[in-house]
């Protein structure tokens, strides 16, 4: 997504663009204090935020179909897993949305946070029962001879009619100003737009975060969640972040959020 920015060919007049990097978790976490004007987020920690940031109709991260999975080295099926009182699945941040759902839909059985790429690790040494995957996980568990009981992305269309799975965000501060957040998601879908025009090259540039990935899996992996709705998440992304948000307050996980304002 930002490989218009460090490419120079998409900017924001008047300013110049720093690129932090950091793990989602991470991120979140500095959402809390608002240390940074403009950040990606998980879905699910917008709540939390909203009183400091808008979220960007550019720039979401939403999977058709696609989304975390859990995944076992012990277990075959799901019902295995949710047979057994003792079980544990490892989920990779207290604020992602991964997590989220995860307490949604299957809060009964017992997880244990850790980070994200130590998960699979820990399926197979036996540390925990199951993991839940995001990032490119998602689409190497069976290179380790693992087991998919369950895919979030299959499970949200069936429940939300086929919506696409909000899961990232990106958010600008509100003392930005609308004006600025208005320019803000402009230029982050010009930078999107040139990845798409240049998919070779942003591919390459993305893989330099891709954790020993190739060049293929890599493209998979992007295009499953770079997609149309990120240039533009519109009614259909709205839609679905109410279901989400409205989810997840019910379930008493979340505070209430009221109506989305979107730039």
């Amino acid at each position: 997504m930002f490989y218009g920015f460090a490419t120079k060919k998409a900017t924001i007049p008047g300013y110049e663009i720093d690129h932090v990097l950091d793990d989602i978790q991470s991120l979140n976490v500095r959402a809390m204090t608002g240390e940074l004007p403009v950040t990606a987020i998980s879905a699910h920690a917008y709540p939390y935020v909203a009183d400091k940031y808008w979220i960007m109709k550019t720039g979401a991260s939403m999977g058709e179909g696609y989304g975390p999975i859990i995944v076992s080295k012990k277990y075959k099926t799901l019902a295995e897993l949710e047979a057994d009182p003792n079980a544990v699945i490892a989920q990779p941040g207290k604020l992602t949305t991964a997590n989220l759902l995860l307490r949604s839909w299957f809060g009964h059985i017992q997880s244990r946070e850790m980070a994200f790429d130590a998960i699979i690790g820990a399926v197979l040494d036996g540390s925990v029962d199951a993991g839940l995957l995001i990032h490119e996980g998602q689409i190497t568990w069976q290179d380790y001879g693992l087991n998919k009981l369950a895919d979030f992305g299959e499970i949200w269309q069936e429940k939300t009619g086929g919506l696409p799975l909000p899961l990232g965000l990106d958010c600008v501060r509100k003392d930005l100003g609308e004006d600025m957040a208005r320019t803000v998601s402009q230029a982050l879908r010009d930078s999107i737009k040139w990845a798409y025009a240049e998919e070779k090259e942003s591919v390459e540039y993305a893989l330099q975060w891709g954790r020993g990935i190739d060049a293929a899996t890599g493209a998979t992996f992007v295009k499953m969640y770079v997609n149309d709705v990120t240039i533009d998440m519109g009614e259909r992304g709205k839609q679905a972040l109410d279901y989400l948000f409205r989810m997840g307050h019910q379930a008493g996980i979340i505070p209430e959020v009221g109506e989305i304002t979107l730039y």
